[in-house]
């Protein structure tokens, strides 16, 4: 199939054919719903998280989702940045699993949220899931299942490493129907496969690609709002001169 460009949004041809699919979502929202410019624009967003959204591009990566009201989504190691932004555009009607990996937690001495508890005051649709990297699973299934720069994480040794293949069979079952899983990481150099992911925490896009297919999804669309190409992709990605600046691909992975 071929690959549709629009501005820096790149979607397969035939794509727009699955809004009617079980779990697919809108293609556009009911116009009582804010959209993304909307959402994002919203004066009663935390100052702490509007200074993040020149680097993050939320109204862009919004946009390109086209999370349509009452829809499911969960957000992998979650951030309560992102999931107040998807509470916003899911509305009333909609859910939020901030997904808690706890044997990720139990890596890293975090203290895991009580599962069914609500972390963000003024958003009651977020909720706690609890579940791990080994039998990884969700009370209901998603339409959106989003994983921001710690896929690499699971090939680390802090992680066990994790089982990655059964851990994304796993996702796959977690996702309706037509439900899309959507990967976001930092680039490592073409070719370098898993070297830099205990390294310099970057992954081989390729890896990913090639990950997915295994477990059964379908490669959808991508974007490039996150791309840095004055990014050597080198660099540990907490060095000051790379930090929050770091090449990041944007990859959508559909279950069938």
């Amino acid at each position: 199939m071929n690959v549709i460009k629009s501005g820096k949004f790149h979607w397969l041809a035939g794509l727009a054919v699955i809004a009617g699919l079980p779990g697919a979502l809108a293609i556009a929202a009911p116009a009582r719903q804010p959209g993304p410019a909307a959402i994002v624009a919203d004066p009663a967003r935390p100052e702490a998280d509007r200074a993040l959204d020149a680097s993050r591009h939320p109204a862009e990566l919004l946009a390109f989702l086209h999370i349509r009201p009452g829809a499911t989504v969960a957000d992998i190691w979650p951030g309560d940045y992102w999931d107040r932004l998807f509470a916003d555009a899911v509305g009333p009607t909609g859910k939020v699993y901030a997904a808690h990996l706890a044997d990720a937690d139990e890596a890293e001495h975090h203290t895991t949220p009580s599962a069914g508890s609500m972390p963000l005051p003024g958003h009651p649709s977020v909720a706690v899931a609890v579940t791990r990297a080994g039998g990884f699973s969700l009370r209901t299934k998603a339409d959106v299942i989003w994983f921001r720069q710690n896929y690499h994480d699971l090939y680390d040794k802090f992680m066990g490493p994790a089982d990655v293949p059964a851990f994304n069979k796993a996702v796959y079952q977690a996702l309706k129907p037509g439900g899309r899983l959507v990967i976001i990481d930092h680039s490592a150099p073409d070719g370098s496969g898993l070297a830099d992911t205990e390294k310099t925490h970057r992954v081989d896009a390729a890896v990913v690609r090639k990950d997915m297919a295994a477990a059964g999804f379908k490669f959808v669309g991508e974007s490039d709002v996150l791309r840095n190409t004055a990014d050597d992709r080198t660099k540990l990605v907490f060095d000051p001169s790379v930090r929050g600046k770091t090449d990041q691909f944007v990859y959508v992975f559909q279950r069938p």
